[in-house]
């Protein structure tokens, strides 16, 4: 255990999502909030000091990304994940969500069919429909308690299909692909010329014992169709900054992503988000390797806890992320009654699972990025209803 990630942080009152909108998204003031993706955690203190210098500074003007902003992204990659990528394929943005919107956008006409793989993060079916473009679905497989790609159904669906979105790692089943699951699709995308936007906004997320794999990096050929969408948002808990980057080594691409980003006004960034990356890559290293192993120890008790305490519950262990994908089916209630028993009787707050798609019925997604403490006694909450079931 460890004494950064162990201390408790009262987030009410701070505008915050997670715990201030909790009460009137579940409809109850007493639900311990373990829902939306961002954590419970302090951000590295170099972080902080580094928002903090630049607001002691007190004018707020638009913000320029100098070739600092660049290099610490260049260097990141290089050395988490051996990815050597060049200044002019980064292309800051605010969000992945908007990165994803933009790339359909630039990529796709209105009616063009685009892949998604649920379950998956619930913006992947809006971004497609919301631009009136067509949804395709290619279910993940459970198979022996792993998620896996269904290449047979993929392969009998591609046809017409302008553009692929890809979640690496998985959100919400928590898979870390490995190179050669990515590298069978890579090369179904690139025999058909099919445009890949990889959501790797977890990709720093990765729990001992797995790896991530860039899609970009497999090979010239995938890189020159894929669109990277990256952030430090999720790995260093400054999503509320509101700054992102998306990687291009295709310079045709690039060009018609940027085209997008700068008709809607979208390239500019926030100052604060600007001088969190860079503090957060420079100097968030130690951090973060001691927050995985505090997850990874998170994980070994939540695990644990389902497997001896909790009848009717199960999950497949994942290999990154800080998000467990809870199999509530041997519980046998209905999607709604799933969400009524959580909320008014576990009194926990969970990401209900068919937001992520159909294949989320009797499933709920639940946050473990947070002290020990609470998630022993959200943990605590769920098997005492179950019992009373």
């Amino acid at each position: 255990m460890s004494a950064t990630f162990d201390e408790i942080i009262d987030r009410r009152r701070t505008n915050c999502r997670k715990w201030d909108a909790a009460c009137q998204l579940f409809g109850n003031d007493e639900v311990l909030p373990m829902w939306i993706a961002d954590m419970d955690f302090a951000v590295p203190a170099a972080v902080a000091r580094a928002v903090q210098e630049r607001a002691d500074h007190e004018i707020y003007g638009y913000p320029h990304k100098e070739e600092r902003f660049y290099q610490a992204i260049q260097n990141w990659l290089l050395r988490r994940h051996g990815w050597q990528v060049q200044p002019d394929w980064i292309l800051g943005n605010p969000g992945v969500v908007s990165a994803i919107s933009t790339a359909i956008l630039a990529f796709t006409e209105p009616g063009d069919k685009i892949i998604i793989q649920p379950p998956v993060y619930p913006p992947f079916f809006s971004c497609v429909t919301k631009n009136n473009r067509q949804l395709v679905e290619n279910p993940l497989r459970l198979v022996n308690g792993q998620y896996q790609m269904d290449f047979e159904d993929l392969t009998g669906k591609l046809d017409g299909v302008k553009l692929l979105l890809l979640c690496n790692p998985h959100n919400p089943v928590g898979r870390s692909w490995t190179r050669q699951e990515l590298l069978r699709l890579g090369q179904l995308c690139v025999e058909r010329g099919i445009v890949i936007v990889s959501d790797e906004i977890h990709a720093d997320l990765i729990l001992p014992g797995s790896i991530h794999t860039p899609m970009a990096s497999l090979s010239p050929e995938i890189a020159s169709l894929t669109v990277t969408c990256m952030a430090a948002s999720k790995t260093f808990n400054v999503a509320g900054l509101y700054t992102s980057i998306a990687l291009i080594a295709d310079r045709k691409l690039r060009q018609r992503f940027n085209g997008i980003l700068e008709a809607l006004d979208l390239n500019g960034g926030n100052l604060f988000g600007i001088t969190a990356l860079i503090a957060a890559f420079e100097e968030g290293e130690a951090w973060l390797d001691e927050l995985l192993t505090y997850l990874d120890d998170n994980v070994r008790y939540m695990m644990d806890f389902f497997a001896q305490q909790v009848g009717g519950i199960t999950l497949a262990r994942p290999e990154a992320t800080y998000l467990a994908w809870l199999d509530c089916r041997e519980l046998q209630l209905s999607q709604a009654r799933l969400k009524k028993f959580f909320i008014q009787e576990a009194k926990v707050g969970l990401n209900d699972g068919m937001t992520f798609g159909r294949t989320g019925e009797g499933f709920m997604r639940l946050n473990y990025g947070c002290p020990r403490t609470i998630l022993e006694e959200g943990l605590g909450r769920i098997a005492q209803a179950v019992r009373l079931l």
